[in-house]
């Protein structure tokens, strides 16, 4: 079979090895693709992997040897999973691979803001502000611990729930907005109505994915419901936070900090307000991106590909 990887340079930007995936058939890998790029490298492929090259209703007649996408991510919402279905096309995704990572990130923005770790690096490295102290300890911010604190987690799947045993290992008071019910789930998380999650936490943790309902779902109402010390992470999708009202209230004030992993457009317009925000901390989209994680999105992905060839696709979202 013929397959083609038309963007794959940010799952293995050349750390990770292509040939399981090449033993299985005629494999062409490209870096990245551009979208006038798309339907010539796709042609006559039997099998073509995407990470966030999009896949449109009028791409699928297009391409009529196409059989299977396979998705190099979790979300799929870069291919338009009812046409392809509707062209006998299978859509895989990878999920869960990244789980832990994603965890791990948003506790290095949580202990960042509450630790002040980029600040004082910096301060040290560049202003000799430790040199200079008059004392043995140089402190010029408030520190504040976690122990104690109330952590909100917006949706409770694999990455929520990571997120969520980290917290009750830090001591934290864990509360959840989830379909879940309460009898679902383990009794150091308590189950919470999403405006209460915004009055009462510290802490906010987005982990849900980007529907109609999601979009926006942090917004001006919300951030005024919340506490003047209160955290933004968003490790989830961009649009699930208004970038314009979070950067008011961070630039207002009216919260404290945001720890942003994610934004609606990737990579950001120089005129993103997010960027220019006061205590606004921006990792570009790499929670997902730890070498083991990227080891296991490899090694799922050629998994895809076998069971497809074998007649016993798994992991199929259409």
């Amino acid at each position: 079979m013929k397959i083609v990887v038309l963007d794959g340079y940010a799952g293995n930007p050349g750390d990770l090895s292509w040939d399981a995936l090449k033993a299985l058939g005629d494999c062409t890998i490209y870096d990245r693709t551009a979208p006038e790029e798309m339907i010539n490298r796709a042609k006559g492929a039997d099998i073509v992997l995407t990470n966030k090259v999009c896949f449109k209703a009028e791409h699928f007649d297009l391409l009529p040897d196409l059989k299977f996408i396979g998705v190099m991510a979790t979300g799929y919402n870069i291919i338009d999973c009812e046409a392809a279905k509707s062209h006998g096309v299978i859509v895989t995704n990878i999920p869960a691979y990244s789980t832990n990572s994603v965890a791990q990130m948003v506790f290095a923005h949580i202990l960042n803001i509450y630790n002040r770790v980029d600040h004082y690096a910096t301060e040290i490295h560049e202003q000799d502000a430790w040199v200079k102290s008059l004392d043995f300890s140089y402190l010029n911010t408030p520190l504040h611990e976690l122990y104690g604190k109330k952590i909100g987690i917006v949706g409770l799947g694999n990455t929520g729930s990571a997120t969520a045993r980290i917290a009750i290992g830090f001591g934290m008071q864990v509360y959840a907005f989830t379909s879940k019910s309460e009898f679902q789930l383990p009794h150091e998380i308590k189950k919470m109505e999403l405006d209460d999650l915004f009055r009462e936490c510290d802490i906010l943790s987005l982990h849900c994915p980007l529907t109609p309902s999601t979009k926006n779902l942090v917004n001006a109402d919300k951030l005024k419901m919340m506490k003047p010390n209160a955290v933004i992470i968003n490790t989830s999708r961009g649009p699930v936070v208004n970038a314009q009202d979070l950067a008011d209230a961070l630039n207002s004030g009216r919260i404290m900090a945001a720890g942003i992993d994610v934004l609606e457009t990737e990579p950001p317009t120089a005129d993103n307000p997010l960027l220019k925000a006061k205590n606004c901390y921006i990792t570009p989209h790499i929670g997902w991106a730890s070498y083991e994680a990227r080891v296991r999105l490899m090694d799922i992905l050629v998994e895809n590909v076998k069971a497809f060839m074998d007649g016993k696709p798994v992991n199929v979202v259409n």
